[in-house]
């Protein structure tokens, strides 16, 4: 398995926001896009119109429109789009804030004429086998959803086939229903990354028992610093999911609160899912550095093993390596083949004793 040597950010820098007063507009993050991208599909039961914009002023028309009408915008960089958007929606200064600052947190907020959602999408990068993550903020109000994206690519393909073959019961339900399906699949696309996450895992398992290496290592680090990513990122979305399934909203009907009581359990799976990958990672090291041991110690056996074996052999050659004058058998004619059966005898001795041992 390869890794990328890039370490993913843990902390978004925010220093652009210092000192300023709340509610000021300032964007922090990574320009991503060259220019922003609006789109619309504004939809009922019977039609639909689906439209790339070139201004930000052509989608005013749908605030009052009595169909339902679902804005993205892909590019937070424009601070003015984002200002006029959000004058002409009524939508307050702190969440303007929050959707330019895309080091926030998930979190879910009543502002009574919409709801304000946001919650981090993930993605897998097959090329560096890392894990990007990206903000995305949900506007719901009564006849329309805003979505706000870092840049273009997005795990919404699906409810857009939805909409364009009206297959199911989007088509049907009111702009609450939407903001659920974009909500789902951005839950049920974190499945996909867990999944390779778990491949990813049981590799280095294997490769833990049977040959770590310095890299094997780097590899532990590296999904450590994913996990930690990953749990940031999941872990306060049952909150989330739990305060939007339970708003007090007129926005929100009971209708759509059934099918988020269902995210919500398939939010409960995930952060089982992380939480169980996040303890095997973490013992991961342990098993590297047990690994490590155990070659250390097989390599110190045989070198003991060969140093015991001829420490007497070593004995013997130093006794006859004495010069004494009176040692009767250095004149036996027989004498150095003796000696030479005598140290064969002991080797073949030794080895045997330690096999019996089991050393061996």
């Amino acid at each position: 398995m390869k890794t990328t040597t890039k370490k993913p950010r843990l902390y978004r820098r925010r220093t652009k926001k210092a000192g300023l007063a709340p509610g000021t507009l300032v964007y922090t993050g990574e320009k991503k896009v060259d220019s922003v991208r609006i789109t619309y599909i504004d939809y009922d039961e019977k039609q639909l119109h689906e439209e790339q914009a070139s201004r930000i002023e052509e989608c005013f028309e749908f605030k009052q429109s009595p169909t339902v009408s679902w804005i993205n915008i892909d590019g937070l960089h424009d601070v003015e789009l984002i200002e006029k958007l959000g004058r002409h929606y009524e939508l307050h200064s702190l969440i303007l804030e929050d959707i330019l600052s895309t080091g926030q947190r998930p979190k879910f907020e009543d502002y009574e004429k919409y709801v304000f959602v946001v919650l981090r999408m993930l993605s897998y990068n097959e090329e560096n086998h890392g894990i990007e993550t990206e903000q995305v903020s949900l506007v719901l109000g009564p006849n329309f959803v805003i979505s706000f994206q870092e840049r273009f690519g997005d795990v919404f393909q699906q409810v857009r086939d939805r909409i364009r073959s009206s297959k199911g019961r989007i088509r049907k339900m009111g702009a609450d229903y939407l903001a659920y399906a974009l909500v789902d699949a951005i839950v049920d696309s974190y499945f996909a990354i867990l999944e390779k996450l778990g491949d990813m895992i049981e590799a280095m398992e294997d490769e833990l028992v049977q040959d770590p290496t310095e890299k094997t290592l780097q590899q532990i680090y590296f999904l450590k610093r994913e996990m930690i990513s990953l749990r940031r990122s999941i872990w306060p979305l049952r909150e989330v999911i739990s305060g939007f399934q339970r708003s007090e909203s007129d926005l929100v009907k009971e209708t759509t609160a059934v099918y988020l009581r269902d995210v919500y359990d398939h939010t409960i799976q995930v952060i089982d899912t992380v939480e169980g990958f996040r303890d095997m990672v973490s013992g991961m090291l342990d098993t590297y550095l047990s690994s490590i041991s155990n070659k250390m110690n097989n390599v110190m056996k045989v070198l003991t093993i060969i140093a015991t074996i001829f420490i007497p052999l070593t004995f013997v050659a130093g006794i006859y390596g004495m010069n004494f004058e009176y040692m009767p058998e250095l004149k036996w004619r027989y004498s150095y083949g003796v000696l030479w059966l005598v140290m064969v005898a002991m080797f073949i001795g030794m080895v045997a004793f330690f096999k019996s041992q089991q050393w061996l």
